[in-house]
């Protein structure tokens, strides 16, 4: 699944939410690439999806016990809570990331090269589908 405004908007996607509350809620496969911000409870008990999104709202990957979430921006409050058996990989710009998430069931951990290859290659798969101005700066600077 590909989300994106229109080609011709003139807002930034990157500071707009542009898909609502609960998407990918109880995902069991396939892959998401949205250029924009998701609502609250983003991929909720997602058990098997692969997303790519440049922000999420508060409760983000509530429950989510496989797949893989990249989040290229913020995250509202209680993040992670109930998250086992998964990875989310969050661009930390704001350093925030660790007073808005839930920490009963997450370890941070630092990135092994593996991590890097899986967050290089989800970022220019977002910028393919999407046309991201965002996942475009990354890689530039990558």
């Amino acid at each position: 699944m590909i989300i994106h405004p229109q080609r011709n908007v003139r807002f930034h996607a990157r500071e707009n939410t542009i898909i609502g509350n609960v998407a990918l809620y109880g995902a069991t496969s396939g892959e998401c690439y949205i250029n924009g911000i998701a609502g609250e409870r983003f991929a909720v008990r997602n058990s098997g999806a692969i997303a790519v999104v440049e922000g999420v709202g508060d409760h983000g990957c509530e429950y989510m016990t496989g797949g893989t979430v990249l989040i290229l921006g913020d995250t509202g409050k209680n993040f992670a809570a109930g998250m086992s058996g998964c990875v989310a990989y969050v661009l930390d710009s704001t350093k925030k990331l660790k007073e808005r998430c839930n920490m009963e069931m997450v370890l941070f951990d630092t990135l092994d090269q593996e991590d890097i290859q899986c967050i290089r290659q989800l970022t220019i798969n977002h910028l393919k589908h999407t046309g991201s101005s965002l996942a475009q700066e990354i890689m530039l600077d990558w």
